[in-house]
């Protein structure tokens, strides 16, 4: 019995006979997830990059601005925001002037605005995105661009639905600051 099994294997493992349509059935589900997985993923990552453009689009243009930014402004900046990112998910926008104080060392909040955000930046709320603004001589402002909007896959392959986050900074480029104006 011993040795009649080894025999056997080898017989298995080395005949070469089988049916193409039963390999076909068993293999072509797998090969169509994968198909399918891939397109999602690349999807994905277009649509990470798409935003992550825009999102430094929208920080070129206001660093070019020499007049006061307003409400119409920033109502503009979130239309373009969604044509440029393409996305079928609504999106968010918040616009923040971020000064350093170095007699204070901390960072101060100029101005905020957001679109679809909870809620405006205040002075005390910057404690949650300071290490990840950048070092700043004293009296130093930057424009601080944070979106996001929801991707939503075609296809369910295990991937679900994924916010894409963007956090960008740009120092203005005219002008020693941009200025708010509420009217």
């Amino acid at each position: 019995m011993r040795r009649k099994l080894p025999s056997v294997l080898r017989r298995f493992l080395g005949d070469t006979h089988g049916s193409v349509s039963v390999e076909f059935v068993l293999v072509m589900p797998f090969l169509f997830w994968a198909f399918m997985a891939t397109f999602v993923y690349f999807d994905g990552f277009r649509q990470s990059a798409q935003n992550l453009k825009a999102a430094y689009a929208i920080g070129d243009m206001i660093s070019r601005e020499t007049e006061a930014i307003n409400d119409t402004y920033v109502d503009s900046m979130e239309e373009v925001l969604q044509l440029m990112a393409r996305s079928t998910s609504t999106v968010k926008l918040r616009v923040t002037v971020v000064r350093w104080d170095e007699d204070d060392d901390r960072y101060y909040v100029v101005w905020s605005e957001n679109r679809g955000y909870a809620s405006e930046r205040k002075n005390s709320d910057i404690s949650d995105v300071e290490a990840r603004l950048p070092v700043m001589p004293d009296g130093e402002r930057v424009i601080l661009i944070e979106t996001q909007s929801t991707y939503q896959p075609i296809f369910d392959v295990g991937v679900g639905d994924r916010d894409l986050d963007n956090f960008i900074f740009t120092r203005p480029r005219f002008v020693n600051q941009i200025k708010w104006s509420s009217s």
